[in-house]
């Protein structure tokens, strides 16, 4: 285990600089606790697995990180913005959220897009003006989602609710860094497509030979 540096350690304190806010649980912004909410978070994570990364990765980011408990690497898919070469994501849940928890007690990650991936510490938005020029960002880029969240921590949606309520956001951007992070997401489900096409294809020339042969 690497000694938390300086550096780490002021990451660290800000990553848990959160004031405890029970959020609302209503429509989208409701936990996915189990069943097919969970299943459908963690489906974007298998299309990446298949070979999507490409196309999903100008919209959503993987985040690898480490497991609290086991120690293992674990994954999460979310949607990612970037302003000024810097990438911003919400964690919409929260304390809530077990990356949220994993990333608070190790910041150290590899974030993976469609360009590529990057070792990086996780930091949450903290300081006044970069909170108001995410929260900016967030509602040009995507305004019902962002309004869903604010709404679920009962924040009104204009800059002086937004501060006066900051320590209820859980907005989080990454700075590159030298450390050993967990390892990128594989994509081994990259076979998968090919069998389902050759599938497919069989099955096209069976049900036309058995059409013409009646």
């Amino acid at each position: 285990m690497l000694q938390l540096g300086s550096k780490r350690g002021k990451i660290l304190q800000e990553v848990t600089m959160t004031a405890p806010y029970q959020q609302h649980e209503k429509g989208i912004m409701s936990y996915p606790g189990s069943g097919w909410r969970r299943s459908m978070f963690k489906a974007p994570l298998v299309l990446w697995r298949m070979g999507f990364g490409p196309l999903i990765g100008r919209v959503m980011l993987v985040i690898s990180h480490t497991g609290r408990k086991s120690g293992l690497p674990r994954y999460t898919m979310v949607e990612y913005h970037i302003l000024d070469g810097v990438k911003y994501v919400p964690c919409a849940f929260g304390p809530r959220s077990d990356w949220y928890k994993n990333i608070t007690s190790d910041p150290r990650v590899t974030i993976q897009t469609a360009s590529g991936s990057e070792r990086a510490l996780a930091v949450r938005v903290n300081e006044y003006h970069e909170l108001l020029a995410v929260y900016d960002l967030f509602m040009r880029r995507d305004p019902p989602l962002t309004g869903w969240y604010l709404d679920s921590l009962d924040i009104q949606p204009n800059h002086d609710d937004v501060l006066a309520k900051k320590g209820r956001i859980n907005w989080f951007r990454f700075d590159p860094t030298d450390e050993d992070t967990p390892p990128a997401l594989e994509t081994d489900l990259g076979w998968v497509l090919p069998i389902v096409g050759i599938g497919l294809l069989v099955s096209w020339i069976l049900l036309h030979r058995l059409r013409k042969s009646r």
